[in-house]
């Protein structure tokens, strides 16, 4: 009877896998170098984006919904500026000067609404990301840094996308998968996670800024044997001066996921799991400790 019931339970995972299709409107997103070519305009409500990284650098995107009035210039001459500036610092060594440099933000970059995206994407791989967007002028930025400490932000990827009152009448996928993001429990999920094509749901039940200024996100990371956890978990705080830069650690490979989104909100990723070694992580400093970098294997 048990073996009955585990081939029962095989049978219906494998049917469930096989459900699993992406969307044929997809927004397809392409980067070949410091670049994002895609729609300038697109409809509000759930849209589900294709992203190609064509380049030989890791990327993500995150929709910013600015506040009315403001656009890409004010960002290139008011907040761009500030970021290097404090960056630089940050790389000499000078992190308390730099972190105060942080402080001549334009008070209007507090009303920024950060909405979602990509989690980070390897190298000539595909992130598919289903989001829910309302109306409004955006931004699309990836701020993944350059060997030289340079934000990819100030290299060209920080396009600007009108999101239109008219609604695309997409609904969001159905999820094999359901995680949860919470400031006490960090990240959890509802089931063991198994091989072959999975629909992930990331719920944010709680949202704060943590040491980086960054909000909880999730991160889905494929980890060869040999690559060092604690190396990946220091690489994606951005403010240090080897964070969130290239070249990623080694064995190290990203397949997508959700970017920061508000309180409340979900968000979904679509992955093909091979057997192997995973991980999801957050885009904060000392991950782990705050229950926001979780390994799990994928057996065969």
């Amino acid at each position: 009877s048990d073996k009955k019931k585990v081939e029962k339970n095989t049978e219906k995972t494998k049917a469930e896998h096989e459900e699993v299709v992406i969307p044929s409107n997809t927004i397809d997103i392409i980067t070949r170098s410091m670049e994002f070519t895609t729609k300038d305009t697109i409809p509000s409500g759930w849209n589900t984006f294709k992203y190609q990284n064509l380049s030989y650098e890791t990327h993500f995107f995150l929709m910013d919904k600015y506040p009315e009035g403001k656009n890409v210039g004010h960002t290139i001459e008011e907040v761009a500026p500030v970021f290097e500036e404090g960056m630089q610092l940050i790389n000499e060594g000078k992190s308390e000067e730099g972190f105060a440099a942080f402080g001549k933000l334009p008070e209007w970059f507090g009303d920024i609404v950060f909405s979602g995206g990509s989690g980070l994407i390897g190298p000539r791989e595909t992130a598919v990301t289903t989001i829910y967007l309302e109306p409004g002028y955006y931004i699309m930025e990836c701020y993944v840094k350059m060997p030289n400490g340079k934000f990819h932000t100030s290299m060209g990827m920080a396009k600007p996308i009108i999101v239109t009152d008219e609604v695309s009448g997409n609904t969001p996928p159905e999820p094999t998968v359901n995680i949860t993001v919470s400031n006490d429990e960090g990240i959890t999920y509802d089931k063991p996670i198994t091989k072959g094509k999975q629909v992930f749901s990331v719920f944010y039940k709680e949202q704060k800024h943590h040491e980086n200024f960054m909000q909880h996100d999730v991160n889905l990371v494929k980890l060869k044997d040999y690559a060092n956890i604690e190396a990946l978990e220091d690489w994606m705080d951005w403010s240090h001066p080897k964070g969130l830069i290239t070249p990623v650690p080694n064995g190290v490979t990203f397949l997508g996921g959700v970017n920061d989104m508000p309180a409340g909100s979900t968000g979904y990723f679509y992955a093909d799991l091979k057997p192997g070694r995973y991980a999801f992580i957050s885009e904060v400093p000392n991950a782990k400790e705050k229950k926001l970098l979780k390994e799990f294997t994928v057996i065969d």
